[in-house]
């Protein structure tokens, strides 16, 4: 097996690259503060959250801030040792 064979593909979409970058520096980031940080559209960031949450990569809080709704993402265990082991073997890659 290739070093190309152990990337996640989880992490290939720039969306999902993105946003798990993001949490890894952040503790949480917020709906509006991610779509911005990454210019996509409410839909692409739902999506692509949606799977990384499945995937047991990401958490998502949905609560209330007065009477609007509000939705936070935070990096789990499992996403922060998988997207280094990721970024490991891009570093890997680029070396050979």
């Amino acid at each position: 097996m290739g070093i190309i064979d152990k990337l996640n593909k989880d992490f290939e979409s720039r969306v999902r690259l993105g946003i798990m970058s993001v949490l890894m520096v952040n503790d949480w980031v917020d709906f509006t503060e991610m779509k911005a940080l990454l210019n996509i559209t409410d839909g692409n960031l739902a999506s692509h959250s949606s799977a990384l949450e499945k995937a047991g990569y990401i958490e998502v809080k949905k609560e209330f801030v007065g009477k609007k709704p509000k939705t936070s993402y935070q990096v789990t265990d499992l996403g922060r040792v998988a997207f280094k082991e990721h970024l490991s073997y891009l570093e890997k890659l680029m070396k050979s």
